[in-house]
């Protein structure tokens, strides 16, 4: 997943200290989990709980599907307030560009502004750039110096010198133009967008515009020509110009020039930067985007937040089915350079090696894996948001009290869900490999397969529910260690050879990578995280598919060996006490590389305790409402979660083989605010209520029910007899 330089930097910008599980005490408002005969290894994990819960509000879109969840749900006083208020803001708050992709919002760089913090120009072959200032950057992470404006030319304008990180110039006449000096062995494949650096003032309705010059054509023309914005501002603003789109934007260029199309003199223009700039945007950022607004919005039944991001989610949706071709093709097909799914490190049959820079860019999570063309993983996320955007449209439907805008842009939900349906069944065709019994990565844009053996990709296929009921048992029993794939170099129990979770990879890697990561083979196996090391988030997918697969007997022995694990580190002191090199396994974080992902970045973390509300529990947010369907362990008599959250009530929900007691504990606030209770008809039935509880019980469609969150009261559940 990451390289050093990405560890160095998320260490120093969101300020994440190396996790110690020895020093933390839980407060008594923070949720239980209480099952008879297995209290160690629930208190163990409730441990592991609070250790990453305080990690687990927003970060970067990337975690918008897994962290609302284990941030939402739990009612710890104070936190729980804030963590929403803070979900509120960073949905709202997510840039959504005037195509309608949803930007990254990963931490600054000198790469593309909505996308992923690298490659930048710097780690490119045939690119270029020119910073008049790199004022708040650190020199590793851009690889380049500041330069004065030598060789540079100007028309109708004067040269102000360099001042407050910028070079300043005052437009003097009409039709004012900076101009590069030459640029040796740039090309257009390696830069997709050039990025411009500047404000300005005075420069009125003008229409700025770039223009490039090449060796067979030397003289700057209307026919190599790109508009960008004006802007009229003190601050720096950082245009993209999307060179990629003009049809002439093809072999190599040797010049650049920037016309503001002023009108009149007297305008001042501050650059700060020119440079060349892969696309390192994600193809995953509105799937996610749609969940975490979804998953918020069904937590805490905020109808101000829906109101105001409801056209958002559909117009990021719109861009999904448009701009990766799922609408026509069925399956995500990235369309953008570099994202072709063809890795950057090709080995040819006597292993010798070719680097080839600008391909292989990731556009997900795992930043160092191609995952582009016919794009699997992208697909599994597409179509779990389909499937989410579904429920949120069908529920708008059925209120029309909300007062929830279903204008041009609303999507009928019978449409989505055939669509996901479509999804399903294309995604099983295309990237089912049968000779390994399990997902490819991605089908590039040759037609080629790559299949190291992803156990995230196929345990998320199984999870949300993408994989046909064939499909995910063949990958539970490979997983599982009952059936070997011989080409794998990870069998059977080594598969969990790190105990915590299943290798991410079972298959060496050596020759499937973005270009910037050239060097694999001189890392041993399972000391990265891409390539036979592993994530300890990502166990939350794999007790899912198990849970939902093999069964809740298989899944409980699995977390039972993730707790004894945890209780390891515990008494070491933490977990880089316990990776400390007496054992094996080297820890990513803290600005280093390494095979095994826990803290720092790894925030996904608090995702592991989550299998016993969504799994065992079976415990799933609506957007009416909530649904319960239990899924308990034989040796589990019973399985209780306290103090959960939902709209403005605190529930303490108990369940039993036979019965299921829905226990409303508290409200905060006076919002009397119905939520829709369902469960399995076929499974359960609805007790006969108390005097005081069918007061405020509705009638509603078989297997559900409809309550307003207003006062304390307990629903009753009883299993149906054969």
């Amino acid at each position: 997943m990451r390289t050093s330089l990405w560890t160095a930097i998320m260490g120093m910008t969101l300020g994440i200290s190396a996790a110690s599980t020895a020093e933390t005490t839980i407060p008594p408002t923070f949720p239980e989990f209480v099952a008879p005969g297995n209290e160690a290894e629930l208190q163990s994990l409730r441990r592991l709980f609070w250790l990453h819960y305080p990690g687990s509000g927003p970060k970067a879109t990337l975690w918008d599907e897994w962290l609302p969840n284990p941030s939402l749900w739990p009612a710890v006083e104070e936190q729980s307030d804030t963590f929403r208020q803070e979900w509120r803001t960073a949905l709202s708050e997510r840039i959504l560009d005037s195509d309608g992709y949803l930007a990254t919002h990963q931490h600054s760089s000198i790469a593309h502004q909505l996308g992923w913090p690298f490659p930048f120009w710097r780690q490119g072959r045939d690119t270029w750039g020119w910073h008049f200032s790199l004022k708040g950057y650190s020199p590793m992470w851009t690889g380049t110096e500041e330069r004065t404006q030598e060789g540079w030319t100007l028309a109708n304008a004067q040269d102000k010198g360099i001042a407050g990180e910028a070079w300043n110039i005052e437009l003097t006449a009409p039709d004012a133009s900076v101009t590069t000096p030459p640029i040796p062995n740039a090309n257009a494949f390696e830069s997709p967008f050039i990025q411009f650096r500047w404000k300005a003032k005075g420069l009125g309705s003008a229409n700025p515009y770039l223009e490039w010059a090449t060796q067979d054509a030397p003289d700057f023309s209307p026919q190599r020509r790109m508009y960008f914005a004006p802007i009229e501002s003190n601050e720096f603003v950082y245009a993209m110009i999307p060179m990629h789109q003009h049809p002439a934007w093809k072999g190599a260029f040797n010049r650049l020039r920037i016309r503001f199309d002023n009108s009149t003199s007297g305008a001042h223009v501050g650059i700060q930067a020119l440079f060349t700039q892969f696309d390192t945007r994600h193809t995953i950022n509105a799937s996610n985007f749609i969940r975490g607004c979804a998953k918020y919005f069904s937590w805490t039944k905020d109808l101000a937040f829906l109101r105001q991001n409801i056209n958002r989610m559909r117009t990021a949706l719109r861009y999904d089915l448009t701009e990766f071709r799922t609408q026509k093709e069925g399956v995500v097909h990235a369309p953008w350079i570099g994202h072709e799914g063809r890795s950057g490190v090709v080995l040819d049959a006597e292993g010798k090696k070719t680097i080839l820079p600008g391909e292989g860019i990731g556009g997900n999570y795992w930043d160092l894996l191609p995952f582009g063309g016919k794009d699997a993983y992208a697909t599994v996320q597409h179509y779990d948001a389909v499937r989410w955007m579904a429920q949120v449209e069908r529920a708008i439907a059925a209120h029309p009290e909300w007062n929830i805008p279903v204008g041009a842009l609303a999507f009928d939900p019978a449409d989505l869900e055939r669509h996901a349906d479509r999804v399903k069944r294309t995604g099983n065709r295309l990237f089912w490999n049968r000779e390994t019994g399990r997902f490819v990565a991605a089908i590039d844009d040759d037609g080629k397969t790559h299949d190291y053996g992803f156990t995230f990709l196929n345990l998320e296929a199984v999870h949300y529910g993408f994989a046909t009921e064939a499909h995910a048992r063949s990958i539970l029993s490979w997983i599982n260690g009952d059936r070997i794939v011989k080409s794998d170099i990870s069998q059977g129990a080594d598969i969990y050879h790190w105990r915590f979770g299943p290798r991410s990879t079972t298959k060496r890697n050596l020759d499937y990578y973005a270009f910037v990561w050239s060097g694999p083979e001189t890392i041993p196996w399972g000391d990265q995280v891409q390539d036979g090391g592993a994530v300890l988030g990502f166990s939350y997918h794999d007790l899912m598919a198990r849970l939902n697969v093999l069964g809740p007997d298989n899944a409980a022995a699995r977390l039972k060996k993730i707790a004894a694990w945890f209780d390891e580190t515990v008494a070491a002191g933490g977990y880089r006490k316990y990776y400390d090199g007496s054992r094996p396994g080297t820890m990513q974080g803290s600005g280093t590389p390494g095979g095994l992902g826990l803290d720092m970045e790894f925030f996904e973390s608090a995702l592991v305790p989550q299998v016993l509300v969504d799994g065992f529990l079976g415990l799933r947010p609506t957007p009416e409402g909530f649904a319960i369907k239990p899924n308990l362990p034989s040796d589990w008599p019973e399985l209780t979660v306290t103090r959960i959250r939902i709209a403005d009530g605190v529930w303490r929900i108990r369940a039993m083989h036979d019965a299921i007691e829905l226990t409303l504990e508290s409200v905060a606030g006076a919002a009397d605010f119905p939520i829709v209770i369902t469960w399995p008809q076929k499974t359960w039935t609805l007790a006969q209520p108390a005097a005081s509880e069918a007061s405020v019980l509705t009638a509603c469609a078989p297997g559900s029910a409809t309550i307003p969150i207003q006062q304390p009261l307990t629903i009753t559940l009883a299993r149906k007899k054969d």
